[in-house]
C-alpha cells in the first residue's frame, strides 16, 4: 500500500504562488512591520521637562493622539527625500519642518522628530538648550507669548542662525575668491569660483523657500488665528481678524530671512560682474594672440614675397649679371623691398580692419 504523505511534505507539495506568498509574510515579524512605520522623537512638556528622549511612536498611534492625519506626518517624515519646507497650522497642533529642524508643537507640548542622533549635532544641542530655556519661561517673562508661540520662536532663532552660518562661511570664501581674481586669473580659481557658484545658488534656493514659508503663513488670516493654541484649549479662540502677536513675530523673523536672502542675492551680482570682467579679460588676451599670429603670419609672407626674387635668381641659368658688380645690392635691395610693400600693404589692410569692428 502506498503510504500516506507525513506533515513535513504537504506544504512542499503546495505550489500556488499566492498561497507561498502569504505563507513568506506570515513568516515576517511583526515588529518588523511596525518598525516601518515608526517615527524617533523626544518630547517637552509644558515646563520644558524631556518627557521622552528618542523614542520610537508608531505613525497611526501619533494621528489618533494629536489628531493628524497620515498626510500631515508625511510633511516632516525625514524618510522622504526632497521634502520642501512647511508650517502647517492644524486645530490642535502645528507641525514645522524648516531648516534642520521638524517638529509638532501643541499648548502644551513640543515633540521634535529625528533631534538625537542628527548630521548636524552642534546646530540641534544648540537649539534644544534654547527651547528648554524659553519653554521654561512663563508668559509674562517672555513678553506675553504663549507656550507654543515661545517653542516657534526658539525653532526661528536656531533656523536663521544656521542659515546666517553657513552664509558667512559662504561669503568669505566667494570674497576671498573673488579678490584672488582681481590681483590674477588662474584656472584653479576659477574653478573654485564655478563649484562656490553651485553651492550659492542652492543656498539661496533654500533660503527662498523658507521666506516662501513665512509669506505663505502669513497671507492666510485663518491660519494665523488658528495659532493660538492655548488660548483654543481654553475655549476662548481667536477670530480671523485678531492676531497680532504672531504677526509680529513671524514679520520680524522673516525680514531676518529676506536679508539672509538680499546679501546672498549680492554676493551672485558681484560673483557674475567678476565673471564678466574675467571674460572680457579672456576674450582681450585671445584677440592679442589672433593679432600677434597675424602679424607673424604678415611677416612671412611679405619675405615669401621677396624670396621670389632670390628664388629665379636660384637656377644654375645665364642671366647675364653674373660679372656686375652692382647686381647683388640691386636684386638684395628690390626683394628687401617687395617684402616691406607686402608687409605694408597688410598692415594697413589690418588696421582698416580693426576700426571696422570696435
Amino acid at each position: 500500500m502506498p503510504s500516506k504523505p507525513t506533515l513535513q511534505a504537504i506544504p512542499n507539495s503546495i505550489s500556488d504562488p499566492a498561497t507561498r506568498l502569504q505563507r513568506s509574510m506570515a513568516a515576517v515579524p511583526h515588529h518588523t512591520i511596525k518598525n516601518e512605520i515608526k517615527l524617533r522623537c523626544t518630547e517637552f512638556d509644558h515646563k520644558g521637562n524631556v518627557k521622552t528622549t528618542a523614542g520610537e511612536f508608531l505613525k497611526s498611534d501619533l494621528c489618533q493622539q494629536h489628531g493628524l492625519h497620515a498626510r500631515d506626518l508625511r510633511k516632516i517624515d525625514s524618510s522622504f527625500n526632497n521634502q520642501m519646507p512647511v508650517l502647517l497650522v492644524r486645530p490642535e497642533a502645528i507641525l514645522v519642518n524648516v531648516g534642520h529642524i521638524r517638529a509638532l508643537i501643541k499648548a502644551d507640548l513640543v515633540v521634535l522628530f529625528d533631534s538625537f542622533g542628527s548630521t548636524d549635532s552642534y546646530n540641534q544641542s544648540i537649539f534644544i538648550y534654547d527651547l528648554e530655556e524659553k519653554l521654561r519661561m512663563s508668559t509674562s517673562a517672555s513678553g506675553g507669548l504663549p507656550f507654543e508661540f515661545r517653542a516657534l520662536e526658539a525653532i526661528f532663532i536656531s533656523v536663521i542662525s544656521s542659515l546666517q552660518s553657513e552664509m558667512d562661511v559662504l561669503v568669505h570664501f566667494v570674497t576671498r575668491l573673488l579678490a584672488h581674481l582681481e590681483e590674477s586669473i588662474d584656472q584653479n580659481k576659477l574653478k573654485e569660483l564655478l563649484q562656490y557658484s553651485k553651492k550659492l545658488s542652492q543656498f539661496e534656493s533654500k533660503t527662498l523657500l523658507i521666506r516662501d514659508v513665512f509669506v505663505e503663513v502669513l497671507d492666510q488670516d485663518d491660519d494665523l488665528a488658528n495659532m493660538y493654541l492655548t488660548e483654543k484649549k481654553q475655549g476662548h479662540p481667536r477670530t480671523e481678524d485678531s492676531h497680532e502677536e504672531i504677526e509680529i513675530l513671524l514679520e520680524s523673523y522673516l525680514k531676518q530671512v529676506e536679508e539672509i536672502a538680499n546679501t546672498v542675492a549680492i554676493v551672485k551680482q558681484q560673483m557674475q560682474s567678476t565673471e564678466e570682467i574675467v571674460n572680457v579679460i579672456l576674450g582681450a588676451n585671445r584677440n592679442q594672440l589672433l593679432l600677434f599670429e597675424l602679424r607673424i603670419a604678415m611677416g612671412t609672407l611679405g619675405m615669401s614675397s621677396g624670396a621670389i626674387i632670390a628664388s629665379l635668381y636660384g637656377m644654375n641659368l645665364h642671366n647675364y649679371l653674373e660679372t656686375n658688380p652692382h647686381a647683388f645690392a640691386i636684386v638684395g635691395s628690390t626683394a628687401l623691398g617687395i617684402s616691406m610693400m607686402v608687409f605694408a600693404f597688410c598692415s594697413r589692410k589690418l588696421k582698416m580692419l580693426a576700426k571696422g569692428t570696435t
